[in-house]
């Protein structure tokens, strides 16, 4: 059996931020995603030292080991509105300075929506966002992830150049890095399940991006099909892509250290993850030894609910 990347789930802080520690070693997880505040309100309760503390430890003491957490859904950092442009920066200035205090390498923010004002000018914007946000936190050791899209609405993100332009831009390119979602790519029309498909968007990645933006990814199958433009997440070799680009990610030796979370619907007491988690290491081992081989797709089977199919937040 050859050794996996460090992989992991979006891990529910409920109850506390340690919790998620506890949720994602209850899971075998060696990376973990989580919130560090409420993903829908613009402003979280107060972490106390004492909770800073308990996560800290937890984490040390734990075989979890890359961290990296999702901003929150209302930061658009290319919105046209004043008004808003200053809460999302104001907010993702409190997540990065929320991240660093827990220890959490990484935070996943999706780049936003131009809403008609035009790519160009979302790229400008989201650029001069990070600008000013990285600016006011000069000593911040997190890293910004711009996340790709699926290419709804007019969201940036769907194409790799959006992403390499809003990196040429930022003063500081070093503090800012990709995380790249499967379903969020296939459905943008990245051909990842095919073979030929899946080495053209990784050379494109490496000249555009480079392999070391590369900060993590989502590992979610796809309910809806290639070129969709619609992000709509599947339990892993239950949705349109397949379980061979999974064993392709797996075994890819250029992506052996970048953590992958999986960001498919928990189920009752973790059931789903822990399905998509042994789906996933069982694609360690050999093809052959594998029922089906890796480019077989995993019937859907009757466990899996329309719930358990669709979107499931974080993305």
């Amino acid at each position: 059996m050859s050794k996996l990347p460090p992989l992991g789930a979006h891990c529910s802080v409920a109850g506390g931020m340690p919790t998620a520690i506890a949720r994602a070693t209850s899971l075998g997880c060696t990376a973990a995603q989580v919130f560090v505040k409420n993903a829908s309100q613009w402003r979280g309760r107060e972490l106390t030292a004492e909770e800073v503390a308990a996560f800290r430890a937890a984490h040390a003491e734990s075989a979890v080991g890359p961290l990296v957490a999702h901003a929150s859904y209302l930061i658009n950092l290319c919105s046209a509105d004043p008004v808003l442009l200053a809460r999302s920066r104001e907010a993702l200035a409190d997540e990065l300075s929320r991240c660093a205090r827990l220890g959490v390498g990484g935070l996943v923010v999706h780049p936003g929506a131009h809403l008609g004002a035009g790519e160009e000018a979302g790229v400008e914007r989201v650029a001069a966002s990070l600008d000013a946000v990285l600016a006011a936190l000069p000593g911040a050791p997190v890293r910004v992830l711009l996340e790709n899209t699926a290419g709804q609405g007019s969201c940036l993100g769907h194409r790799l150049e959006h992403l390499e332009a809003i990196r040429a831009r930022v003063a500081a390119p070093a503090r800012v890095g990709v995380c790249l979602d499967t379903c969020h790519a296939f459905a943008a029309g990245y051909a990842l399940h095919e073979k030929a498909g899946y080495e053209e968007m990784w050379a494109e990645f490496a000249a555009r991006i480079g392999f070391a933006a590369l900060g993590g990814m989502h590992l979610n199958d796809s309910l809806r099909p290639f070129g969709s433009r619609r992000d709509r997440h599947a339990h892993i070799g239950e949705g349109e892509i397949g379980l061979g680009a999974f064993a392709r990610l797996l075994h890819d030796p250029r992506l052996a250290g970048v953590p992958m979370i999986i960001e498919t619907e928990t189920g009752e007491d973790l059931a789903g993850h822990r399905r998509d988690l042994e789906t996933l290491r069982g694609l360690s081992r050999p093809a052959s030894s594998r029922r089906g081989g890796s480019s077989s797709r995993r019937s859907r089977s009757p466990r899996t609910s329309a719930a358990g199919s669709s979107r499931s937040r974080p993305g």
